[in-house]
Parts: C-alpha cells; structure tokens; sequence
C-alpha cells in the first residue's frame, strides 16, 4: 500500500499540462520582450508603414501585461488583448509582433475551456484586420497606404485556423490525461480500501477467535480455581497459549502495514493448521469431528486462508452461542470446487445465532466478503434437526493474488 510515483511523461507532456497552474510572469516577461524585439525588427523591414513609437511601445507592453491575469480571467484577457491587438493594427504600426499576445490570451482560453472565447477573440482581430486593410485605410495611418492583398488575408487566415486547431488538439490532450491521471487515481484508492478491508477482516478473525477461546477458559478456570486447581491452571495455560498464538498472528499482519511491500514474515494460515483448532476446541470443552472426502491437493492461498479463517469462525460462534458440545467439519474436494461446512448440534442458546458475532454479525459479513471475493457462495441456517450450519463453496480456480495485496482475500 506504499505511495507510487507516477513516471514522468515527454518534454512536450509536461509542459502542456503545466500550462496555466505556474507562475505566469515568465511566460509574460518573454512575450513582452519578443514583441518588442519583433517589433523593432518589423520597423526595419516594413517600408511605409508608422514609425514605433511610445505609444506602440506602450500597446506592445499593455497585451503582455494582460496575461498575467489569464489564468483567473481567460475570456476577459482574451478580448482584452484582441482591443489591444485592434489598436495597434489601427495606428499603422508594424505588423506582426502584436499577434504573439493575443497567440498566448488566446491558447490560454482554449485550454480552460473557453474555445468560444479565443474563437470570438480571433474573430474579433480577422475582421477589424480585414475591414482595416480593405475599407478603413483611406482614413488610418500611415498616408498613402492602399488596400491589402485578399490572397495574403487568406493565406493568413489559413495559418490561424491551423493554430487554433493545435490549440484544440492540446486541449483534448490535457483533458485526456487529466482523465487518465484521475482514474489512476481512483484505482489506487481502490485497491488501497480493499487493502485496508482485507487487513481489518483478517485482524477480525484472529482477534475474534483468540478472545472466544480466551473468555470460554477464563469462565472454566473462575469456575474450576477452587474446586479442581489442576483443571484451572490447565485452563489458564491454554488462554496464555492462545493469546501468544493471537499476538503473533497481529504481529504478522501489523508487519505488513509497517513495511508495505514485503512479504510476511510467516506464511498465511491453512487448512493444514485445522487440527490445531480441534485441538483448541477440545480444550475448551468442544468435540470436533473433521471428516474429508475426495482427494486433497494444494489451494491457491487465498482459498486456503479463507477456508481456514471460516473454520475458525464457524467454531469460534459454535462456542460462544451453541448449547451443544460437539460440532463437525467437513471438508468435500471436488474438481473445481471446495465445499466447506461446519455444524452443530445445538440448539443455540443466549445471543445470535451461530455464524455471527456478539450482536453486530461482522463473522458472518466477514465470511461473506471472504467467499464473495472468491467468487464462491455462502450458505448459513439451522438445521432441521437442530442447530446451526455453515457451509461454503469456494471456486479452486480463484485467482491468487498479488504480492502488494496481503493478506489475500
């Protein structure tokens, strides 16, 4: 459950997706000195047109100075920088450096969602542009102009469109991973809830089972101290053995949320520790029966965990809510399937039914997970005949799982 660092894409990837969250007084600051590097450099190779000066200077600073409100304001600074953008084309001044700021006002809206914005803003510019350079020269600066060529307008008005377009194709790229960055997200925190899930129902079962065990030996050992001393330190020392055993088994599962990613220092419980069970029920006053058909073969582990911990829940409900003294589990091996059922006499006494826990049901809600994330089914009831039944089918198919999800489910 440790943090991943998500890899770094290309060059070009990153830039666009730093595009309007950093500081934008950089970005600002060099357009400001490219238009009036542009600007001076146009002067030189435009003949007729009005000499730079402070007032075009001054239009060429207020469309960057603009910018640096873009990213609060993308459909104000867009159709601000375009009046701008109109001014100067008015004044006669050198063409070419004043459109790099509405490029910018305008990328700027594309990119937080304003297309209409930047697609007006341009408008705006093509037809103060084409009324400027077609009608309104005979009244504008410089004296002497004439009309301008409608195939170099078209040629020009090809090449906005084009960069309208990639400004279109970076916005739908920004978006795309925007949300691939969010569905990364939400995965993680998937998996890092399942992870959490399967850590507190494995904690349930083995808190749930050690403490049964504890409070049923502590009862016999108050009840036995006086009369029968041996039989109560007999029933002392298997409550200090199962609370070892209870520590050890937190211990394993607390390890993995302090070291995310290695592996458990011992291997999970499974079928093979049932006897162990048995011998723990037998102690406190509870005859199992364990009967096993077919032929047993190794279990993916999450199977072989889930059929151990049910076992050991069914067991532990046995004898904490059931008036009877015996109980049976069995175990069927069949070709694609384990069938697992526990049951007993009864009939139930105080409390919930076996199968559940003291008044909230989490044992039987954590055996449903169990068996649901297994793809089997669960089955819980009394008997007809008196008492109570658990009984489970789990797929041997079940896939195991990864090594950052443990315990498995």
């Amino acid at each position: 459950m440790g943090e991943q660092r998500e890899r770094p894409g290309s060059p070009w990837r990153r830039w666009v997706e730093r595009t309007g969250r950093g500081p934008a007084w950089r970005s600002t600051l060099a357009v400001a000195v490219l238009a009036q590097l542009g600007a001076w450099w146009a002067g030189q190779a435009q003949t007729g047109r009005v000499t730079l000066d402070w007032f075009g200077r001054l239009l060429l600073l207020l469309g960057p100075a603009l910018l640096l409100l873009r990213h609060r304001h993308p459909v104000a600074v867009a159709f601000g920088v375009s009046a701008v953008t109109l001014a100067y084309l008015g004044a006669g001044f050198p063409r070419g450096p004043e459109f790099l700021s509405l490029g910018v006002a305008c990328f700027a809206a594309v990119v937080a969602g304003h297309r209409w914005a930047a697609w007006g803003s341009v408008g705006l510019v093509w037809a103060g542009h084409l009324l400027v350079g077609h009608w309104l020269y005979r009244w504008l600066p410089p004296p002497g102009d004439g009309p301008a060529s409608w195939v170099r307008d078209a040629g020009a008005g090809g090449w906005i469109l084009g960069v309208l377009a990639l400004f279109e194709l970076v916005r739908v790229r920004r978006e795309q991973w925007s949300r691939e960055r969010a569905a990364r997200v939400a995965a993680e925190r998937t998996r890092v809830d399942e992870a959490r899930l399967r850590i507190t129902r494995e904690l349930h079962d083995v808190l749930a089972h050690g403490i049964s065990v504890i409070n049923v030996q502590a009862g016999v050992g108050l009840a036995l101290l006086d009369t029968d001393p041996e039989q109560a330190r007999a029933a002392l020392t298997t409550i200090k053995e199962t609370g070892k055993e209870a520590l050890g088994e937190v211990r394993q599962v607390l390890d993995i949320l302090r070291a995310p990613g290695e592996a458990p220092r011992a291997p999970a419980p499974g079928l093979d520790r049932i006897p162990e069970l048995v011998e723990q029920a037998a102690a406190d006053g509870l005859a199992v029966e364990v009967t096993a058909e077919g032929t047993a073969r190794p279990l993916p582990p999450g199977v072989d965990l889930a059929a151990f911990r049910i076992v050991q829940e069914a067991l532990a409900n046995v004898l904490r809510h059931s008036g009877g003294r015996s109980a049976r589990v069995r175990l069927v091996w069949r070709s694609r399937a384990l069938d697992v059922r526990v049951e007993d006499d009864g009939p139930s006494s105080d409390g919930p039914a076996p199968g559940t826990t003291d008044g909230g049901g989490d044992g039987l809600v954590g055996m449903r997970e169990r068996v649901a994330a297994l793809g089997g089914t669960l089955e819980t009831g009394p008997r007809p005949e008196g008492g109570y039944a658990v009984s489970v089918t789990l797929p041997l198919e079940a896939l195991i799982p990864r090594e950052d999800q443990w315990p498995p489910a």
